[in-house]
């Protein structure tokens, strides 16, 4: 089992929406989960109702089979005092450096700098264990960057090669690579059964795997329900008397000709040919994500929008298609 999920997908395709379903699905009886924000949108505190995430470890919600979720929003300025702390033990000086401009002044100059912090400290969350010795969380979920910059976000060990070749900084981008690069981790892709997203799947697959990258699963995300098949579209086209009587039956106009119900047919149809359009564009796009070679998981749009019960339900669904296991 993954033990470190990244969600990356498009912009607009519900990467984090995923993200945090995936989160609620892991959280199974006795697990807890921590779900990981990078990129400072704070866009999982309303999926949860609750207020913006701080520079904490912070319970949010119990999954749907009794596990616990606790959210993270990465500050990479805070992230990079805790890595001086920690490997030069600045203390006071560190918060000097941060009043002096200085934190912001490394990240801008060395951005490969910025994506070790932030990676790494998702990591650490990966391998810290408790007295006990057991793993403190038993996955982590992190809603990554998009799925253009997923790949060079990830390999942060050739981002940092030209600025550390040893030293803690270089020590430090190899042990998050040890993470990333291991079967423990899997980083899946969020689409939509459009064009754009689809094709931004199928290379950032490309990318992932020519550096080396674990990928994980491919998540279709807000499906639509499949209304009319292309045969009862041209079986209504041939009917349309036929459709006009049914319509007039359902109280939609009368039956006599050049009524209401027979003015409806024909948009009714071009309604319909619009959908048997689009069903056949989606049977394509299926076909070439399918030759990705990677489990397919469908999650189907929810009507009502996306609210802290539609998020649970998302979950369920997650699991019942075992993305969870």
């Amino acid at each position: 089992m993954s033990r470190l999920h990244v969600v990356t997908g498009k912009g607009g395709t519900g990467k984090t929406t995923v993200a945090a379903a995936l989160a609620l699905a892991l959280a199974d009886a006795g697990r807890r989960t921590l779900l990981v924000e990078v990129e400072g949108r704070q866009g999982i505190a309303p999926l949860f109702e609750t207020e913006a995430l701080p520079y904490e470890e912070r319970r949010i919600a119990v999954g749907p089979a009794g596990g616990e979720v606790y959210a993270l929003a990465i500050d990479a300025e805070q992230a990079l005092l805790d890595y001086l702390q920690m490997f030069y033990r600045l203390g006071s000086a560190g918060r000097m450096l941060r009043r002096a401009g200085a934190i912001d002044f490394a990240t801008t100059i060395a951005p490969g700098l910025r994506d070790v912090l932030l990676t790494g400290k998702a990591c650490e969350a990966v391998r810290r264990r408790g007295k006990d010795g057991a793993f403190v969380y038993d996955a982590v979920v992190m809603d990554a960057p998009p799925t253009g910059r997923i790949t060079r976000f990830l390999n942060v060990n050739d981002e940092v090669a030209g600025l550390a070749r040893v030293g803690p900084v270089h020590n430090q981008a190899q042990a998050v690579m040890r993470v990333i690069k291991s079967p423990e981790t899997a980083v899946h892709l969020v689409c939509l059964l459009e064009e754009m997203p689809v094709q931004e799947t199928v290379d950032g697959v490309a990318e992932l795997r020519e550096a080396g990258l674990p990928v994980g699963s491919v998540l279709v995300n807000m499906v639509r329900p499949t209304l009319l098949t292309p045969d009862e579209y041209t079986a209504a086209e041939r009917d349309r008397a036929g459709v006009a009587k049914a319509l007039a039956g359902a109280g939609l106009g009368g039956a006599r000709r050049g009524g209401r119900a027979e003015r409806l047919v024909a948009p009714l149809l071009a309604e319909a040919a619009e959908h048997t359009q689009r069903i056949a564009m989606e049977a394509e796009l299926r076909q070439e994500l399918a030759g990705l070679e990677l489990p397919t998981r469908e999650l189907q749009t929810l009507p009502e929008g996306v609210d802290l019960a539609g998020l649970y339900t998302l979950a369920g669904r997650l699991r019942k298609q075992g993305v969870a296991g």
